[in-house]
Order: C-alpha cells, then sequence, then structure tokens
C-alpha cells in the first residue's frame, strides 16, 4: 500500500482528504503543522511516496518544508504535490519552481486530486526506472551503481542476489512462478533445479534483514515482493 503525508492545518480539510485517500487505497497520515510532518519523517524507518503540502502553515510555511526536502539528499526525490488557497500564477510558479510536482487549489475536487496523485506516482516510477532506481518501502536497488541500501544502509548481494532482487522489485506486486524466476535470472539454458530459487530466496531476505519480509512465499506457486 502506498504511503502519503498530508499536511494542511485546517482540520475538516485534512480529515476529508485522509478519508478519500484511504478509500482510495492509500495510507494516509495527517500533520497540522511542519514541525509535526518533520518530526514524523525524520524518526521513520520508511518515506512516504507521496507528500500533500499546503503552502499556509502556522509556523514553517510549505515553500519553506518544499526547498528542504528537495536539499535534502534522503528526501529530494520524493513527490510532492502543493495544496492551497492561492491560486495566483505567481504563487503556482513560485511552488513548481521550488521543485514541486504539481499544485492544485483549493476549493478541489476529491477526484481530481487523487487523479493528479496517481499521475506524479507515474511519472516518479518511470523517472527512477530511467535512473536506474528501484524501490519498495524502506528498500532501494540503484542499477547503475549495482547497490542495494535498507534504510539507507548498504546491503552486500552476490550478482544472482543482486538480479533476483532486480528482478523482484520490477514486477512488484506481481506473483512470479519459480520456473519463471528461473528463466529471468538464470537463463533460459540453466539445468538447475527450482530448489536453487527457494535457496537464493532465503539467503536473501536474511541479507535484507527486516526488510526481507517484503518478499513473500506464494504456496505452490513462487513469490513476490510487496502487496
Amino acid at each position: 500500500m502506498q504511503t502519503v503525508f498530508l499536511v494542511e492545518d485546517d482540520e475538516d480539510i485534512r480529515e476529508l482528504t485522509a478519508y478519500a485517500l484511504e478509500n482510495a487505497g492509500f495510507a494516509c497520515t495527517g500533520f497540522e503543522d511542519g514541525d509535526s510532518f518533520w518530526e514524523a519523517l525524520l524518526a521513520g524507518a520508511s518515506l512516504p511516496d507521496m507528500i500533500l503540502l499546503d503552502i499556509m502553515l502556522p509556523g514553517e510555511d510549505g515553500l519553506s518544508i518544499l526547498k528542504k526536502l528537495r536539499d535534502h539528499p534522503r528526501y529530494e526525490c520524493i513527490p510532492v504535490i502543493m495544496l492551497t488557497a492561492k491560486s495566483g500564477e505567481a504563487d503556482k510558479v513560485r511552488g513548481l519552481n521550488f521543485g514541486a510536482d504539481d499544485y492544485i487549489a483549493k476549493p478541489f475536487g476529491v477526484t481530481e486530486l487523487i487523479a493528479r496523485i496517481h499521475a506524479v506516482l507515474r511519472r516518479a516510477a518511470s523517472a527512477e526506472r530511467e535512473k536506474g532506481l528501484l524501490t519498495y518501502e524502506n528498500l532501494m536497488l540503484d542499477n547503475e551503481r549495482h547497490t542495494v541500501t535498507v534504510d539507507s544502509e548498504g546491503v552486500a548481494l552476490t550478482f544472482l542476489e543482486f538480479e533476483l532482487l532486480r528482478y523482484l522489485l520490477l514486477n512488484a506486486g506481481l506473483v512470479l512462478s519459480r520456473d519463471r524466476l528461473m528463466d529471468a535470472v538464470w537463463g533460459y539454458d540453466y539445468k538447475g533445479e527450482s530448489r536453487t530459487v527457494d535457496v537464493h530466496v532465503k539467503s536473501l531476505r536474511q541479507k535484507l534483514g527486516p526488510a526481507g519480509e517484503h518478499i513473500k512465499t506464494v504456496r505452490n506457486v513462487g513469490y513476490k515482493l510487496g502487496e
């Protein structure tokens, strides 16, 4: 399930938006100000998939929060949609120039908001794939650097473990049979037994630590990563 952080000081808007997002299949956590948002972001083991950020907030405003996110190497790639009562062109340009992925003015329709979120998430996923980055919650694989990290900590994998994880990430949420994994990772001409897949999955889970729980066993079929 994809997660959304909603930073909005208006309690009614925050609760209604969170309710709509949860009905649309997202896990949503709401915050009334920048302080509570930063506290949760810094304390969390995994990052949200999306941030909905109001500009007019008590204390630190949304544009300041956005700038800090874009200046931080761990948070710079999190998609951000600005939510604000300001609909002027200048405010929209400022938000986009600060690195917002989209902008929606209040009052907004829930259907439009959900559509915008899905569109931004699709663009973000496409951009990450082009850069060779594959992520799932607190797990990141960098294909170009051939590295894997869990909660920003490096994990040493063998070549086949890396390729197995990469294929699982590319097909996150899909059930993959052992034969399909054998073909994709070991190659069509590989003469080993499907037990080889089980052994490598077990080793991969151990090396990933708690993140290894993302790899699910589908009885009598194979494996999948994620829900």
